[in-house]
């Protein structure tokens, strides 16, 4: 119940529920304030504009919404204009549904918000298809839209000024949350019922979550001018904790054990559950502080867990003692959650200290603004990608086809006062690859139905105005609340709100709950026809690019370790941005292969073998992950020949795999080891060995998979590192 409370509670702080209310409130406003003058129709069209813009209002720095919302203003009194002329004539109505889908359905090639410009562009179009319009009133009720939809861009810049560091703060909350649940799924590990391979796709699954929270926070506080230029203490809190929140997850990346051998040698002694339920308890502490975070509080009492620490030491002790066998990783855990702990006080420090002191002391030479990307808006790029070849090209002209197809539909069986629900039902459900249109399709559609249902009731049995509005107002907030959230709560939000606002626009009544239904069906069953037949776009045509992508960033992380113990000088940003690629491109592999295996059976190609691949891959990263820290945090500069051949040599074998699939190759040309005398190491170099071994071993073990999924040729590796 409590854990319940919590999250119930993180919700109504997070930035889900805050985006519900100001779009909520964006679009109700001028409908509401222009009711009492008695200009409701006027208010609606405001509204109508709000709904439009509101679209492009996704979390991001402030001048990224800025300048998406204006061109998209700017989109929608164009597209507007030509609608409300083109829509005389059946014909020329057909082509601009053509012609716009097509352009808009490209701009994806600009980025998220780019596309975010296209559909609130396509949505206006949609929504003014049916749209009864004099020609000599097309210009002023295009204003009028457009008035609506500079009031809402206004409304959410002034939204957003007044509490500049809040969405941070949310975003910053939520990645902790992620963090939190990734930790747990790895103390599930040490639990003698745990299934391993099951663990390891809950692992890589919510790797993803982490990873796009992860640039979510980036992009707010490194791409914001006020989080660059100002150095005021609360930017700098969250600056701070947002790059130790991402060391202690490479630190958790890091403490990767062959479970299952941990399992055999140790399930008698009792040792394994108390190592769970530490770091369970230490989860619980993270959760505390994401929450005040979250919740913009101070965490006054942590708990000590030094205590604790010393005993599973005694007990570690006392196993190395009475066994014969040796408990030299049981050692290396505690390491991990001694390292794990002050981490975490590190982050509580930044929320229960008063002292800025703290903060300035903890200043690094990271540059920042190097761990975001950067889209390029040039021309060239739009026009690169008018070919068969671009998935990009394919999916505009899928859109394109398929809303040509529904306007058809349509206009040639009469469906209904509100026909325009097959085209947005096409538009929202269509998206670039086959899984995500099959489960965006699923997700309308039942979505639609149980909203319908809880419409009809409420219409049916709670005939007060009153209290239907306020159920009203409940869904629109809900609807707008979990639309990034959760998709399907989202949809049964909006289809009750929908149907009891038509309901006081006077337009149809019980009567409009089938239409709706109806109407979403067959919108449904068109894009998930046509995401099948028409240039469908499959995973394993793409698969082994994000497959050689991600052995160049673990190659690259493994040049930089090579360079560092050969005397060769690495930045500390050197070293976090390898890691930052690794991490990325390991999320987008495995965000692939979820969504190849909800793709057609037919079209599962080597499915067993990437996902081997995908479980060697987070092993590679996680041993690459601990030698970079004991080389970069604990000061590890030395290293033999021995050593250095080993580390060349898997470099080369994951060349060669890289090669095999296509991709890119990172020569090492390091001729020798060049230990310096100054640094004296802290684990010794068989300890070093013995980790380049592994990462030997897995390379190997991902060099047999790429030559399953890509054989080659080409002969083997052989010596040639040497």
């Amino acid at each position: 119940m409590v854990i319940q409370t919590k999250e119930i509670k993180s919700f109504f702080f997070s930035q889900y529920f805050s985006d519900g209310l100001r779009i909520s409130l964006g679009i109700l406003l001028p409908a509401l304030v222009l009711l009492q003058f008695g200009k409701f129709d006027l208010g609606i069209t405001l509204s109508l504009g709000a709904i439009c813009i509101c679209v492009i209002d996704n979390p991001g720095p402030e001048v990224h919404k800025r300048n998406g919302m204006a061109i998209g203003n700017l989109c929608v009194f164009i597209v507007a204009v030509t609608t409300g002329f083109a829509r005389l004539n059946v014909y020329t109505l057909g082509l601009e549904v053509t012609v716009f889908s097509f352009l808009f359905s490209m701009f994806i090639v600009y980025g998220n918000r780019a596309a975010s410009v296209g559909t609130a562009a396509l949505l206006i179009m949609i929504f003014m298809m049916d749209k009864e319009i004099k020609p000599d009133e097309v210009l002023s009720y295009s204003a009028i839209i457009l008035a609506g939809g500079i009031w809402y861009m206004l409304f959410s810049l002034v939204f957003f000024g007044i509490r500049p560091y809040r969405a941070a703060q949310q975003a910053l909350g939520e990645n902790v949350a992620d963090v939190v649940k990734f930790l747990r799924i790895k103390a599930d590990f040490y639990l003698p019922d745990t299934d391993i391979d099951d663990n390891y796709n809950k692992l890589v699954s919510q790797q993803i979550q982490v990873s796009q929270h992860q640039d979510a926070v980036r992009e707010l506080l490194f791409k914001s001018r006020v989080m660059a230029r100002e150095s005021t203490n609360a930017s700098r809190i969250l600056v701070l904790t947002f790059v130790d929140l991402v060391d202690m997850f490479e630190q958790i990346m890091a403490t990767h054990y062959d479970y299952t051998q941990i399992q055999d040698k140790f399930k008698d002694t009792g040792i394994l559950p108390d190592i769970a339920q530490l770091v369970h308890q230490m989860a619980n502490e993270l959760e505390n502080i994401g929450f005040a975070i979250l919740s913009n509080t101070r965490y006054k009492y942590m708990v000590n867990f030094n205590p604790a620490l010393e005993q599973l030491k005694l007990q570690i002790d006392a196993i190395g003692n009475a066994h014969e066998t040796s408990n030299l990783v049981l050692k290396k855990i505690l390491i991990n959650l001694r390292d794990l702990n002050k981490e975490i006080e590190n982050i509580f420090n930044y929320y229960n200290s008063s002292s800025s002191k703290i903060l300035i002391a903890n200043d690094n030479d990271v540059e920042y603004s190097k761990f975001v990307t950067h889209q390029d808006y040039e021309p060239h790029v739009f026009f690169d990608n008018f070919s068969l070849d671009s998935a990009t090209f394919k999916h505009a002209l899928r859109v394109c086809l398929v809303c040509l197809i529904g306007f058809t539909v349509a206009k040639a069986f009469a469906l209904g006062h509100h026909s325009y629900w097959v085209l947005l039902t096409i538009i929202v459900i269509l998206k670039p690859g086959f899984s995500l249109s099959k489960q965006r399709n699923y997700q309308r559609l039942t979505g639609t139905i149980a909203g319908g249902i809880i419409g009809i009731i409420i219409l049916l049995f709670i005939p007060n105005t009153n209290v239907q509005f306020t159920f009203m107002l409940v869904f629109m907030l809900g609807a707008y609340s979990f639309q990034r959230l959760n998709y399907v709560v989202s949809v049964v939000f909006m289809t009750p709100y929908v149907l009891i606002l038509f309901k006081f626009l006077g337009i149809g009544h019980l009567d409009i709950v089938e239409e709706r239904v109806i109407d979403t069906a067959i919108g449904s069953s068109i894009a998930f026809i046509a995401s099948y037949l028409i240039f469908p776009t499959w995973e394993f045509e793409q698969i082994k690019q994000s497959l050689s992508d991600v052995i160049y960033g673990n190659v690259n992380y493994l040049v930089k370790i090579a360079k560092t113990i050969t005397g060769k000088t690495v930045t500390t940003t050197e070293y976090k941005l390898a890691r930052k690629d690794v991490y990325v491109k390991s999320a987008n592999l495995s965000a692939a292969f979820e969504r190849m295996t909800s793709e057609p059976k037919s079209k599962q190609r080597n499915i067993k073998d990437i996902h081997k691949f995908v479980v060697l891959n987070h092993i590679l990263s996680s041993y690459t992950a601990t030698v970079a820290s004991e080389i970069t945090v604990k000061g590890m500069h030395k290293a033999s020949p021995d050593t250095l051949k080993l580390l060349k040599k898997s470099i080369a074998v994951l060349n060669e795999s890289s090669k095999k699939l296509g991709g890119e190759r990172i020569e090492f040309t390091g001729e020798k080891a060049e230990p310096t005398e100054e640094l004296v190491p802290t684990v010794t170099d068989n300890l070093l060995k013995e980790q380049l071994n592994f990462i030997s071993k897995i390379s190997n073990d991902i060099a047999k998979i790429t030559d399953d999924i890509a054989p080659s040729k080409s002969p083997p590796v052989g010596e040639t590192f040497n």
